[in-house]
């Protein structure tokens, strides 16, 4: 779960860590009012799930009572990469000298925490990653012991930190970790850390996500929860209670088990496709939970064709096979080429209840996932 920038700055805040001060915005009028209060120059930021929000132009900087209102008008109602800006933050301008970042996340490569910071503040931390990754000091975190003080204070001289706000800056860091364990966070960051003209260190944003599995035990963050913020095929897929992600690419992908799913997303890789989505189905799945999967893919409109990986287990092949012939049987024409392999547990009768005028069946998962491929590859000409 993602928590908005003023969310996290909430938590941020409440935690000891410096936040330029600021009101939430739902109205023109109620930015109007949060500038007189805050001041000149004061930031007006989309609260939206999105990075790039200032080269999108979802941030602008007001230095009069007019900018405010003009900038609210453009950014309140806009359409940010998908979302439509329903809040925005006012914030006070900050006048900076140096913009720095600060973040945790998980190292999945060495099975630990790491903690990071780099004085390439301000812009896409990947990107610096990618290019000058010398440019980021790293300490990796054991978590039965913690963050320790030294491992702190290392990554800040590491990355340069200059020496009259490195003290600050560590405890920032130590108190990120603490967030981040305390909070069941999956990644915490602040890009960027501003360093003031007065030497004080002021986060001037803030990301934090939160363990979805891990909720019960964050009540608190649960409620922050933003339904309307998450992607329209993501709450369809927390409709019918599916493991879903959504990518990038024009070949979906259905099967059951996550193992099967994400075989099947590295062939299509393989086979020079790009997967459009990750969807697993769960064991045990009857025809109208598979019908419910083919309408989620179809509903992307990303998606060139299907493949269905089905391995009969708990899952039957007759089962699943009655619900693809059910969901496409409700189409006059079937919107994408579809290609199914199925087997294990009545995998034949499900070849034989097929409707093979609907879908192509194929014997191996090579085979579907090549044709899957060959046929989004075709559509997409």
């Amino acid at each position: 779960m993602r928590l908005h920038e003023y969310q996290a700055k909430n938590v941020f805040a409440d935690a000891g860590i410096p936040v330029p001060e600021s009101h939430l915005a739902t109205s023109v009028d109620e930015v109007v009012e949060a500038v007189a209060d805050i001041g000149f120059p004061a930031a007006i930021k989309a609260q939206v799930h999105v990075g790039g929000r200032g080269k999108a132009g979802g941030i602008k900087i007001a230095t009069s009572e007019e900018e405010a209102e003009q900038y609210a008008e453009e950014i309140l109602g806009m359409d940010l990469k998908g979302y439509t800006v329903e809040k925005v933050l006012v914030e006070a301008g900050v006048d900076f000298e140096n913009e720095l970042y600060v973040g945790i996340t998980m190292d999945r490569g060495a099975g630990e925490p790491v903690a990071m910071v780099s004085t390439e503040g301000g812009v896409d931390i990947e990107s610096v990653a990618e290019e000058t990754p010398e440019a980021i000091a790293r300490e990796h975190i054991d978590p039965a012991f913690g963050l320790h003080p030294y491992q702190a204070r290392k990554a800040v001289y590491d990355a340069g930190i200059p020496k009259d706000v490195a003290g600050d800056v560590a405890s920032i860091l130590s108190t990120l970790y603490d967030l981040y364990e305390s909070k069941d966070a999956s990644e915490i960051e602040i890009n960027p850390v501003m360093i003031t003209a007065d030497r004080e260190v002021v986060a001037a944003d803030a990301v934090m996500n939160i363990d979805e599995d891990a909720l019960f035990r964050q009540p608190d963050l649960a409620e922050m929860e933003d339904e309307a913020a998450e992607d329209e095929l993501e709450q369809k897929a927390n409709e019918y209670g599916f493991d879903y992600v959504r990518l990038s690419g024009n070949v979906g992908i259905i099967g059951n088990g996550a193992g099967l799913v994400m075989t099947t997303l590295d062939l299509v890789d393989y086979y020079g496709g790009e997967p459009a989505n990750f969807l697993d189905i769960g064991g045990g799945a009857k025809a109208e939970r598979v019908a419910n999967a083919l309408d989620m893919v179809f509903s992307d409109e990303n998606v060139d064709a299907v493949v269905f990986n089905i391995f009969g287990g708990i899952t039957r092949g007759d089962e699943v096979a009655k619900g693809i012939n059910e969901a496409l049987g409700q189409f006059d024409e079937i919107p994408k080429e579809v290609v199914v392999r199925l087997a294990g547990t009545n995998a034949e009768e499900g070849m034989e209840i097929l409707n093979t005028d609907l879908v192509d069946v194929e014997a191996t998962l090579e085979d579907a996932v090549q044709q899957a491929v060959e046929n989004a590859q075709e559509a997409s000409q």
